[in-house]
């Protein structure tokens, strides 16, 4: 990727817990590249540092050594280089979870414009940048509904929307698909592959689903702490 702009880079990476004789090298010199519009997939088993690498690169738990760094700011270089990792996170980096976790009292509208409006922006102007965030998603007409009113690819695209409304650099999708069928599974995929490329965001999909794994065109192992980079088959997804 010489000569283009990151979206997230990371280079020697490592995460310790405890010291001495009871330490644990949960990273291990974690290496990984993603480009704006860009969707890469990040695949291991269980324990093999998936969950810590995530959190590193959402700035919630701080790593040991090694750097980071969004578009073309390092944001940690043996250490936080950001003082306020709240904004970092809220401003710069999407979060796509498992689970949508929409706020349950908010209508869609409100829960897609909720963190636009924390960040500073005008009432309005959020919100209408959430309505144009839903009509790209092709909810737009449940705009007003509750959560509890939606289906579960309707709420997964809602959590899309939300993810993009501050236009992070920077998503990261843990398992999306993980509770659809394979139809909005793809279609899930299909959407962050759009969004990706629309907005210029770098986006990295935590996975074990099989479904959508053959659908990404780079694909990064996980194992003992380590990065292996492979070329992905990069099949339709639609």
């Amino acid at each position: 990727m010489d000569g283009q702009a990151y979206g997230i880079h990371i280079e020697g990476l490592s995460k310790r817990y405890g010291s001495g004789d009871t330490a644990v090298d949960a990273l291990k010199d974690v290496n990984m590249t993603v480009a704006p519009g860009e969707v890469v997939g990040l695949i291991g088993p269980s324990g093999s540092g998936k969950s810590t690498l995530l959190k590193c690169l959402g700035a919630v738990i701080e790593p040991s050594g090694g750097r980071m760094t969004l578009g073309d700011e390092a944001i940690y270089d043996h250490g936080w280089k950001i003082r306020d990792l709240r904004a970092l996170r809220r401003d710069r980096i999407g979060f796509i979870f498992q689970a949508p976790y929409l706020i349950p009292f908010l209508d869609v509208t409100d829960n897609v414009a909720l963190l636009p409006m924390l960040a500073g922006r005008a009432n309005a102007a959020a919100r209408k940048r959430a309505q144009e965030l839903l009509e790209a998603l092709d909810v737009g007409h449940r705009a007003r509904a509750q959560p509890s009113e939606l289906s579960g690819g309707e709420q997964q695209r809602v959590a899309i929307a939300r993810a993009l409304a501050n236009q992070p650099p920077v998503i990261l999708a843990d398992e999306p698909t993980a509770p659809l069928d394979s139809q909005r599974a793809l279609a899930v995929v299909r959407i962050l592959n759009d969004m990706a490329q629309q907005f210029r965001t770098a986006i990295i999909v935590v996975t074990h689903d099989e479904k959508i794994i053959p659908t990404f065109k780079r694909i990064y192992h996980i194992r003992d702490g380590r990065t292996y980079e492979e070329a992905g088959e990069g099949r339709a997804y639609a």
